[in-house]
């Protein structure tokens, strides 16, 4: 607890954000106790937060970043660098990118900064079993060591999985789930927690949507379901919500929106973005 509470945020930062207009690529060498303390202190505010959180616009909700850090330094330049606005990650942070710890350390850097204007959702990578294949892993064990990993991993079973923006927004990092009959639901899941390979947190996290389908069908993922726009439609009657923001799967937009009707006159959305913006 000694590092906790020592931890000088500012400094942090500034160091983070040293590398900006280096070529991408350039670490940023933090010491194991200053990045250690950064997990524990957000893993403390993220169980102090609920794990569904409640937000209002203006927001900025952002897709995957998987460890490019200089995409997401470029993404703050693009769209404000906090306090100047507020944000919303949709989850997957690490592996696959060659820098997933600068990435993680300045998100939760700013969590704890801006706890109130700054939050972070899980992905299915912010899961040990799978960055523990997919990069993190590796990456924390060739810079430092596994026992930071496994600092991480603790860090991670806490995070929120879904958020309620204005009241009709419903934001998650995968999809739904043909267990989700009421938010309490999500309320109700223990944290920590790992992610199971089945029932509603991995859907969350986990399934995808499917256009040319009809109810619910196989993820070709090996994990999890698909959905067709008629659940989505249901859902969003059932809730009385406007909108499904999700991450999960690559768009080549900055925001793609699959519409379905909800109503005879109304339309809903379901979206996978990268980068959105809600005034």
């Amino acid at each position: 607890m000694a590092d906790v509470d020592k931890l000088n945020i500012d400094v942090l930062i500034s160091r983070l954000l040293e590398v900006r207009g280096s070529r991408p690529g350039k670490n940023v060498q933090l010491t194991e106790a200053e990045i250690r303390a950064l997990a524990l202190k957000s893993r403390e505010i993220f169980l102090r937060q609920p794990i569904l959180l409640e937000l209002e616009a203006p927001l900025k909700i952002c897709g995957d970043i998987h460890g490019q850090y200089y995409d997401l330094l470029r993404l703050f330049e693009y769209g404000s660098f906090p306090p100047e606005a507020n944000y919303l990650f949709l989850g997957d942070y690490v592996d696959r990118g060659k820098q997933s710890l600068e990435t993680i350390c300045l998100l939760l850097a700013y969590k704890i900064k801006y706890p109130e204007n700054f939050f972070l959702l899980r992905g299915n990578h912010e899961c040990a079993s799978i960055n523990r294949i997919y990069g993190f892993y590796d990456e924390c064990k060739r810079r430092y060591n596994i026992k930071l990993w496994k600092t991480f991993t603790d860090c991670f079973n806490c995070l929120p999985i879904v958020a309620i923006v204005d009241e009709k927004i419903f934001c998650c990092h995968g999809g739904l789930s043909p267990d989700l009959q009421s938010m309490e639901q999500i309320r109700r899941i223990m944290r920590p927690t790992d992610v199971p390979e089945q029932g509603l947190l991995c859907d969350l996290l986990w399934s995808d949507p499917d256009k040319d389908i009809t109810g619910w069908g196989e993820n070709d993922r090996g994990v999890s379901f698909t959905f067709g726009g008629d659940i989505v439609t249901k859902f969003l009657h059932n809730h009385d919500l406007d909108l499904i923001c999700r991450a999960h799967q690559l768009s080549g937009k900055p925001v793609e929106l699959s519409r379905y009707t909800r109503t005879g006159t109304d339309e809903t959305r379901l979206t996978k973005n990268r980068h959105a913006q809600l005034s």
